[in-house]
């Protein structure tokens, strides 16, 4: 699923508690991918949280795209992502605009 919203990421580096405000860029039951605007390297494990929960997981990849750093995200294997507990607020399923966008064009 497609979305935006402002979370809070957590994790540790070199012995310090670091933490940072990202962008909810896309979510799925075993992963997300957050807009950062500084590299956080693969295999760190972070705490995303957002409203008053959170979800926990590993960086397998940062890559650097234009306009920032953008994460992918490992949600741990007891840790998985549902609508009924968080549900971005801005949530769009790329399915549906491929449908949509069909339906114009018919």
């Amino acid at each position: 699923m497609l979305c935006a919203e402002l979370v809070e990421v957590l994790w540790e580096q070199g012995g310090r508690h670091c933490r940072r405000i990202a962008n909810l860029e896309d979510i799925s039951r075993s992963g997300i991918c957050l807009h950062v605007e500084k590299p956080i390297p693969a295999g760190t494990r972070i705490v995303m949280r957002y409203g008053d929960g959170q979800l926990f997981g590993t960086i397998r990849y940062c890559v650097f795209r234009e306009i920032g750093y953008f994460l992918g995200i490992q949600l741990e294997e007891n840790c998985r992502w549902s609508s009924l507990h968080f549900r971005p607020e801005h949530l769009v399923d790329p399915r549906e605009l491929g449908e949509q966008t069909l339906a114009r064009h018919s």
